[in-house]
């Protein structure tokens, strides 16, 4: 869980191959998220409590070797928005888990990466203002939202639930990043990451017995997929972001983010044999065109960003 340091380069500077690579990396692992979670024999909400509750306790382990002294440090109001960040994932996982196996995983992970359209709300609904090309790009990633979510419709409209799900769990991710932005400017991110992925955890578990889902009996595959989702999205991909972060700018870790859905959908094809419809990628290209355009529009702009600099998929 590495930390944030150093200086950044900016706009669309070409990264060290070191930092490409583990680019590549991360965008492999974050990709296979969505498949793999397709493929877990376990409920959805049971997936999203136990891959939250194994990041914090590996997290916590770190904590507890060599950053003890910075969660003692936690001031009341860095604690209070931890706890609120955690609430948000927490809500994320809880709606976008769910959407993968009620709508197409290629569907899915293009709805829920319109997390920098919500983020950009939320920051002009907090007073930043948002420039003429941020507002093109949301335009052309909503017109790309409105026909996906008919091809849907067409193809089975049960797939609208999942869409929308998809769709509320990139609003949590907006609001779960807004928050954790603001906390990082003063705690370390390994010490953030074990409050706030408890936090998830325990916002998810009333949901699991409300809907009445298992938390155990599952086989050993599916257990070891669980595992496998915790170590290779959290650590291997945003871990790895993270690290990215130190010497490159937000904006093309945000743009390298974007692979997620064309890679998940190749991925989930060949794994799961989940072939998209054809008339579903253009509705998919158009959104992420918009929000390539977003990400840039965003990079231009002084003061807040509006974008995220990680994605908590």
């Amino acid at each position: 869980m590495d930390g944030q340091e150093g200086q950044r380069a900016s706009g669309l500077t070409r990264p060290p191959n070191v930092d490409l690579a583990r680019l590549g990396v991360a965008v492999v692992f974050i990709s296979l998220s969505g498949p793999m979670i397709a493929a877990t024999a376990a409920p959805a909400l049971a997936i999203a409590f136990w891959r939250c509750l194994i990041g914090s306790g590996l997290t916590g382990l770190w904590v507890a070797a060599r950053q003890r002294s910075g969660l003692f440090a936690l001031t009341g109001r860095e604690m209070r928005l931890t706890l609120l960040a955690g609430v948000f994932l927490g809500l994320h996982f809880a709606t976008w888990i769910p959407s993968l196996t009620l709508t197409t995983i290629a569907a899915s992970t293009a709805l829920v990466a319109t997390q920098p359209i919500w983020a950009a709300f939320i920051a002009r609904a907090l007073g930043v203002r948002i420039g003429r090309r941020v507002w093109i790009g949301i335009a052309v990633a909503f017109s790309g939202v409105v026909l996906l979510t008919g091809v849907d419709l067409s193809v089975d409209p049960r797939h609208l639930i999942g869409d929308a799900l998809a769709l509320i769990g990139a609003v949590f991710a907006a609001a779960y990043v807004s928050v954790a932005e603001r906390v990082r400017q003063s705690v370390e991110n390994s010490t953030m990451t074990f409050v706030l992925y408890a936090a998830s955890a325990v916002t998810i578990l009333p949901l699991v017995f409300i809907f009445q889902d298992a938390l155990i009996g599952f086989d050993a595959q599916a257990w070891l997929l669980i595992i496998a989702i915790t170590l290779g999205a959290q650590l291997l991909g945003h871990s790895m972001m993270n690290k990215v972060l130190s010497n490159t700018s937000a904006t093309v870790v945000s743009l390298a983010i974007l692979f997620e859905m064309p890679g998940a959908t190749i991925v989930a094809a060949i794994w799961l044999g989940q072939v998209p419809p054809l008339a579903l990628l253009p509705a998919a290209a158009l959104i992420l065109i918009g929000l390539a355009i977003v990400i840039r529009a965003a990079d231009k702009r002084p003061g807040p960003a509006t974008v995220t600099e990680t994605s908590p998929i």
